[in-house]
């Protein structure tokens, strides 16, 4: 009898568990983005390169990267224009520095870094507005020459800052 008695209070609770989630509704979502329903449609501006070295091929790397991060990471269309959300800013910052300066005063390592400062407008929503600099990094041995793998490192840095940028508008932290 008491043996029933825990196991009919076990159902009991198992079953009032199933009818109260029976009647949530539980919203999935891709790679953790919460893009709102009423937004549809996401405009990219042209990011303008205003640091002080200059990468030719990055404004247009960068833009077209961070458009593709928005369609291929959530439901939304990008659209030439002011969509429902916005992204607009410029890069601020395209530099190398020394890292890892060992006894002989050489260093071991270099870093190049990238800064972007990005504007974002919820024209839905405009308590959702923000305006950041977002800056990553890649480091490789000085004793290599950049031009060689400047592409490269330059890719894996644009990944990085669409990725943060993409999070910090659409994830749910």
């Amino acid at each position: 009898m008491i043996l029933m008695d825990r196991y009919g209070r076990h159902l009991v609770v198992g079953l009032a568990m199933i009818l109260f989630l029976a009647g949530c509704s539980v919203r999935v979502t891709f790679k953790g983005s919460s893009v709102p329903d009423n937004v549809r449609i996401a405009s990219v501006q042209y990011f303008e390169n205003r640091a002080p070295y200059i990468n030719p091929a990055l404004s247009q790397n960068f833009t077209e990267a961070l458009k593709d991060r928005i369609t291929s990471e959530s439901r939304l269309i990008v659209r030439p224009g002011v969509g429902d959300v916005d992204f607009s800013g410029e890069i601020v910052g395209y530099d190398t520095r020394p890292m890892a300066i060992q006894a002989n005063a050489l260093s071991q390592e270099t870093r190049l870094t990238v800064s972007i400062k990005v504007r974002y407008q919820n024209f839905k929503n405009p308590r959702q507005n923000w305006e950041s600099t977002f800056s990553a990094y890649q480091d490789f041995p000085s004793e290599q020459n950049i031009t060689a793998i400047e592409d490269e490192l330059v890719k894996q840095i644009i990944d990085e800052l669409t990725e943060n940028i993409f999070n910090k508008a659409f994830a749910d932290w």
